[in-house]
C-alpha cells in the first residue's frame, strides 16, 4: 500500500512539476523566498494590531514565532528519521522532472508548508470576525509551498503532510492564544 502511495506521489509530482516552463522559473524562485512576502505579512500585521491593540498583537507576534518554531523543528525532526530525499536528488525522478533548484536537505516533510499553513489558520481565526475576506489569507499556503514542487524540492505528500499539521499546530496555538490572551485581557 505504502509503495502505491509513493509510486502515485511521485506520478503527480511529475505531472505538476511539468506544467512549468523557463519562462516562469525566475517568478517562482522569488515566490519561494519568504523575505518577497513581507509586503503582505507588513499588511496583515498592520491589519491584526489595528484590531487588536499593541498588547495582543504583542502576544499574536509570540505565538506566531512560536508556531513557526514548533513548524520548523517537528518538519526538521522527520525530516532526520525518514531520510527520505528531495525530488532533486532522487534518482528515480530527477532525470524525469524539471531541477529548477536543488537543495541537499531531506524532504518529508516540508516546514514550508507547515509554517505556511500553521500561520495562515492561526491567523485567520483571529481575523475573520473582523474581515469579511480574511480568507484570501489562504493564497499564501497554496502558492508558497506549491513553488517547492515546481522547483524540484518537494513531493506532493511533503506539501500535504506539512499542511496537516501546520494547520494541527495553527489551530492549537490559537486555541491557547484565546485562553490565555483574549480571555484574560
Amino acid at each position: 500500500m505504502l509503495k502505491k502511495i509513493l509510486e502515485l506521489d511521485k506520478e503527480l509530482l511529475i505531472f505538476l512539476n511539468g506544467l512549468g516552463s523557463p519562462t516562469f522559473d525566475g517568478m517562482w524562485l522569488i515566490i519561494t523566498k519568504q523575505a518577497y512576502w513581507a509586503p503582505i505579512f507588513l499588511i496583515v500585521f498592520y491589519l491584526m494590531q489595528k484590531k487588536l491593540g499593541w498588547k495582543k498583537f504583542g502576544y499574536y507576534i509570540l505565538f506566531t514565532a512560536f508556531l513557526i518554531l514548533l513548524c520548523d523543528q517537528t518538519a526538521n525532526l522527520f525530516k532526520w528519521y525518514f531520510h527520505r530525499l528531495r525530488p532533486c536528488n532522487d534518482e528515480t525522478v530527477n532525470h524525469i522532472i524539471r531541477v529548477v533548484k536543488t537543495s541537499p536537505a531531506f524532504s518529508f516533510f516540508s516546514a514550508h508548508a507547515a509554517n505556511s499553513m500553521g500561520t495562515t489558520i492561526f491567523t485567520f481565526m483571529i481575523l475573520k470576525k473582523f474581515y469579511k475576506h480574511a480568507y484570501l489569507l489562504f493564497l499564501f499556503p497554496l502558492i508558497f509551498p506549491y513553488s517547492r514542487i515546481y522547483l524540484g524540492l518537494h513531493f506532493p505528500s511533503d506539501i500535504v503532510t506539512g499542511y496537516a499539521f501546520g494547520a494541527a499546530f495553527g489551530f492549537i496555538c490559537y486555541k491557547f492564544y484565546l485562553k490565555f490572551i483574549i480571555r484574560n485581557s
